[in-house]
């Protein structure tokens, strides 16, 4: 998109000033030209009104990739990241909206920036959930604010603190920490000396051995058949209720399920706390039948 024409590409050869220099050439635009040069873009395909929308904001991706110089990679591909974030929201820009396209980038260039992060700050893989990421691109902040910010682990009072604020565990505080302290090698010396041996040889291998590995997958399947049967007990509306409520991963809202229904909230509330109880008993019953024959085998 918008790739026929040439654009500065930022790169540590040339200098981060001499970009900067040649990005503040493109004029900023006013609100009506880009709300006619995104129409024509989203309407009828204008690569060169495209090209305008991007290189008119690039001087608001390298302004926002400031922000992550401390993060010990590259500032040139810091941008050159925030740049591809820019080109998907210039694609996806619906002017129609009414807002500024700067409002709408902002976002799709910290996310670009953010993720190229995740993916090339640490060689063992970073956390991808919402949380992780909140923590990873905040922990830093939230330490200078508390006066946290020797190098180390953290006080106790400290990981709760930032536990509390940035709405995470305290034990997510207290790896993420340990993380961004830096990678070590498993294979290092534990001493200079060398005669300790190395890190990964004070390894211990927790995982079940074949027998409980066994009885711990029998365990889980007999619990699946029981929960699968148990569902049986329920009609249409308790079910969906109960699976919406119970079993998602992104549970609904009383009220979405009560519009759905077309019912109060206290009702959609009562049908879930029936269909917990009889989907409690299903179970119990379940698992008895299930372990049964086994004890009397035994």
């Amino acid at each position: 998109m918008a790739q026929h024409k040439s654009m500065p590409i930022p790169s540590a050869e040339g200098g981060l000033s001499r970009y900067l220099e040649e990005i503040r050439r493109f004029p900023m635009l006013e609100p009506q030209e880009e709300y006619m040069l995104a129409k024509s873009w989203r309407e009828h395909g204008d690569r060169d009104a495209a090209h305008k929308l991007v290189t008119s904001h690039l001087r608001l991706v390298a302004k926002i990739a400031m922000g992550y110089r401390g993060y010990g990679l590259p500032i040139s591909e810091v941008i050159s990241e925030g740049n591809v974030g820019l080109m998907q929201a210039v694609k996806r820009f619906e002017p129609e909206k009414g807002f500024r396209l700067a409002t709408y980038a902002m976002w799709w260039i910290r996310a670009s920036i953010q993720e190229y992060i995740l993916r090339s700050w640490s060689l063992v893989k970073m956390g991808t959930t919402a949380a992780q990421k909140k923590l990873f691109f905040n922990l830093r902040k939230a330490k200078s604010q508390i006066s946290a910010l020797e190098e180390g682990d953290l006080r106790p009072d400290q990981v709760q603190q930032i536990a509390t604020k940035l709405g995470v565990t305290e034990q997510d505080v207290v790896d993420m920490n340990r993380r961004l302290s830096g990678d070590a090698s498993l294979n290092a010396p534990i001493r200079e000396d060398s005669e300790g041996g190395e890190w990964q040889d004070w390894l211990v291998d927790e995982r079940l051995d074949q027998e409980e590995q066994l009885a711990e997958s029998e365990e889980l399947a007999n619990r699946r058949s029981a929960l699968s049967g148990a569902l049986s007990v329920l009609n249409d509306r308790e079910r969906r209720i109960f699976e919406a409520r119970r079993l998602s991963d992104d549970p609904m809202t009383l009220e979405d399920l009560a519009a759905e229904f077309g019912v109060s909230r206290e009702r959609v509330r009562q049908i879930e706390v029936r269909a917990f109880e009889k989907v409690q008993k299903a179970v119990m019953d379940r698992v008895r039948q299930i372990e049964a024959p086994e004890a009397v085998s035994a």
